[in-house]
């Protein structure tokens, strides 16, 4: 290019005229090479299936899925999974692909090209397409049938591992709640055991017992008094009784001893009897006739004393000389030992009457303080309780989730839930896929013209010789006088013609690897 100098078309022409086979012969190397190239290139088919998903028969509102992820996020996990090695390396074994790849390459290439075969798209709506490409049509269909059916039995699995393993996970959630919750009722259990008497629930209870307590106390404490008058009487009438020179006392009502229905005294001897037996005819006679059916009877009652008591003196030896006692002082003797007998009975009576109103003031003290530690032991079951209402409600929770989980886990195991259906099945294809070869010719046409056009313009750029008279004078400012022609050297203009010919193959060689390495990209 000579610098200076301003192109005209006409210019432009003369150019690609000059340099016509500069820009022909590399397109047309170029676009044989490709043609070759593409005719050698293997003919590939491709098989698809679409598989639609199947939502769960029974409504939600009857049982709830424990799968909530959404179809693209399992797709993708099911695509992870059938797509490992382990996976693809088995298909390859039992569909025999990749023959030679197998025995010049390495099988984590072998692998990783068949994962570029296997495509899965999600199409618009809950439904996804899954295709392999292979050279040879029925096997792209048979590895495309494969791989339908572990999508569809992995989905299967997925959804009764992810229902399991959440029906396993609420178990151990539930086990666990029930143990916290029989650790706190076994502590709520102590608590009330050890505190037992003292606890808000029993405040009315103790109260009434309180109440009822100091009822008795009452009670006690008034007949213990009465006893104590009693029995000071009763030492007051020993005392008397016990005098020499004292006349016989009067009877007392409070320590006679007890009047049968006959009105004769209970447990006292014949004599004693036979005198009270007297002692109450002579009452009934001043108030009733001597016909009334009282003092007949009363009368028989005394007759009958009488004979049993003459026959007790018949019956008694006769002492030696001992004082007699008269039926006075022997009444006197036997009523003396029956205050006696009555005073060590009321003893007894206080004695135990005071033990009870001990017992009493001990129960009553031990009721009041258990009233009075109520609202602590209140707060502290509260804290307790607290806990285990929490940890009941939990459990409570925990168990009916564990039981809608159950339900959700026998729903997957009969397989009536979400599913995988084939809708299109897998088609030996009829034409090959790939390669596009109307595609790649019109590639290396196109790569053919650009870079020959492209080399015709660098040899013209390079190319810095004055061809005519206005050359010269746009690279010169100069006045051309007059022109030699040139007289070329044939023999040196030939050999530098085959030098740029050589490097132009040179470089249209490098430039046809690299368009075929382009295409080759572009195929893939």
């Amino acid at each position: 290019m000579i610098p200076g100098k301003h192109y005209t078309p006409e210019d432009v022409v003369l150019i690609a005229w000059r340099r016509k086979w500069w820009a022909v012969l590399p397109a047309i190397v170029i676009i044989l090479g490709v043609f070759a190239w593409v005719r050698t290139l293997p003919n590939q088919y491709r098989s698809d299936s679409l598989i639609l998903v199947v939502p769960q028969r029974v409504p939600e509102s009857y049982v709830r899925s424990t799968v909530t992820t959404r179809i693209e996020d399992r797709l993708q996990s099911i695509q992870q999974q059938i797509l490992s090695r382990t996976r693809l390396e088995r298909i390859i074994q039992d569909f025999n692909l990749f023959q030679e790849e197998r025995r010049t390459a390495i099988m984590e290439d072998v692998v990783e090209r068949m994962r570029g075969n296997i495509s899965v798209q999600v199409v618009k709506g809950d439904a996804f397409r899954v295709s392999f490409t292979s050279d040879d049509a029925r096997t792209a269909m048979r590895v495309c049938e494969r791989l339908s059916s572990l999508f569809i039995e992995e989905n299967l699995r997925d959804r009764e591992v992810l229902a399991e393993g959440t029906n396993q996970f609420l178990e151990a959630q539930l086990e666990d709640a029930r143990r916290r919750l029989i650790e706190t009722e076994r502590k709520v259990e102590e608590y009330k055991q050890h505190y037992d008497g003292e606890l808000p629930e029993q405040r009315d209870a103790n109260i009434q017992g309180l109440h009822n307590n100091e009822m008795q106390l009452q009670a006690l404490t008034e007949s213990l008094n009465r006893d104590r008058d009693r029995r000071l009487v009763i030492e007051r009438l020993i005392a008397d009784a016990e005098t020499p020179d004292s006349a016989p006392p009067p009877p007392v009502t409070t320590t006679a001893p007890t009047i049968g229905p006959d009105g004769v005294p209970v447990g006292a001897t014949t004599q004693q009897t036979l005198e009270a037996a007297q002692v109450s005819l002579q009452g009934m006679q001043t108030r009733l006739t001597a016909q009334h059916p009282d003092i007949v009877r009363m009368k028989r009652i005394v007759a009958e004393l009488q004979k049993k008591a003459d026959a007790e003196m018949l019956a008694r030896p006769v002492s030696s000389g001992g004082p007699v006692m008269s039926p006075a002082e022997a009444l006197k003797k036997n009523r003396l030992a029956e205050m006696k007998s009555e005073l060590e009975k009321i003893d007894k009576q206080i004695a135990a009457k005071t033990d009870g109103e001990q017992r009493l003031r001990t129960a009553t003290a031990q009721y009041q303080k258990r009233i009075e530690a109520a609202p602590s032991r209140g707060s502290e079951l509260t804290e307790l309780t607290r806990d285990y209402q929490t940890l009941q409600s939990t459990y409570t929770s925990l168990l009916g989730k564990k039981e809608d989980s159950k339900v959700s886990a026998n729903l997957e195991r009969r397989q009536i839930g979400e599913q995988f259906k084939i809708l299109d099945p897998a088609r030996l294809p009829e034409r090959p896929t790939s390669p596009n070869r109307t595609q790649l010719h019109s590639f290396g046409v196109g790569a053919g013209l650009g870079l020959g056009l492209l080399l015709a313009g660098l040899i013209e750029y390079l190319d810095k010789t004055l061809k005519s008279e206005a050359d010269i004078t746009a690279a010169f400012n100069l006045l051309v006088l007059a022109t030699v022609p040139i007289l070329p050297d044939l023999k040196r203009s030939g050999k530098r013609r085959w030098k740029l010919v050589a490097a132009s193959a040179v470089v249209l060689l490098l430039a046809a690897a690299g368009a075929a390495a382009v295409a080759w990209k572009v195929w893939k």
